[in-house]
């Protein structure tokens, strides 16, 4: 008699047992098995995207474009390139306006499937509130095929996610394999508090297959902490679902 396979986000709630989360801190983690399908989720409540939002507004940006019948101008994709691979602020304050600030970026998450991310006001776009389900939404939108986005679009994003400044390529690429991975970070120290907003998106490859992952954490005392905390989020989350397909595999051949 074979045991049933385990619930993934059970084997994701299972695999958080041995992360430490500073006292006080939050963290949440979507993940997603490209090859399989099988997906699974962590935590709750919405986080301040800092610059992973980053990502969000250059799709939007894309997405309009798209709907113009138009490439991106040459100021726009110079912005693009800084904003993604350096997160340079002044760009996304530029490409944030380009696109109608937060109504644009509410806009196109509408189209993308995004049901509980809210642009900040003014150009605070690094306070957009959003979910770690959410991100993973917008992963797919960049990642999979299935996309209100063009080929070449995502293409074109997923490009600046492969190329990030050295002193960033921290978060979920800890979890891949060598330098198979794209992603974009984002890091805020809240003034209010003193207290670190950390979170990475992307897409890695662990064993030959692909994840999209998606940490969001606050609270933290130091960004190092944080870093520490969506890294050990990040390798929980994938291996919870490398464990479940193996589970499910020895179930079957038993």
């Amino acid at each position: 008699m074979t045991e049933p396979a385990l619930d993934p986000d059970e084997l994701l709630s299972r695999a958080m047992d041995a992360v430490s989360v500073p006292s006080g801190a939050k963290v949440a983690v979507a993940v997603l098995d490209l090859e399989s399908g099988q997906s699974a989720a962590y935590g709750r409540g919405t986080f301040d995207t800092a610059s992973i939002v980053k990502v969000d507004i250059l799709a939007a940006l894309l997405l309009q474009a798209q709907d113009a019948g138009r490439p991106l101008t040459v100021t726009e994709k110079a912005y693009a390139t800084k904003m993604i691979e350096n997160s340079d602020n002044d760009a996304a304050t530029a490409l944030w306006r380009t696109i109608g600030g937060a109504a644009g970026l509410d806009s196109a998450n509408e189209r993308f499937g995004l049901t509980d991310t809210t642009g900040g006001s003014g150009d605070l776009w690094g306070l957009t509130q959003t979910t770690a389900a959410d991100q993973l939404t917008l992963l797919r939108q960049v990642f999979g095929d299935e996309s209100k986005l063009s080929e070449s679009s995502r293409a074109y994003l997923r490009g600046l996610m492969e190329t990030i400044a050295a002193g960033q390529a921290w978060g979920v690429s800890a979890v891949a394999d060598g330098s198979s991975w794209a992603l974009k970070n984002g890091w805020l120290p809240r003034s209010t508090t003193g207290l670190w907003d950390v979170n990475s998106i992307g897409r890695v490859t662990v064993d030959g297959g692909g994840f999209l992952v998606a940490v969001l954490s606050k609270g933290t005392a130091t960004q190092q902490r944080g870093i520490t905390l969506v890294e050990a989020t990040a390798r929980a989350a994938v291996s919870a679902l490398t464990e479940g397909s193996t589970s499910a595999s020895a179930s079957v051949a038993g």
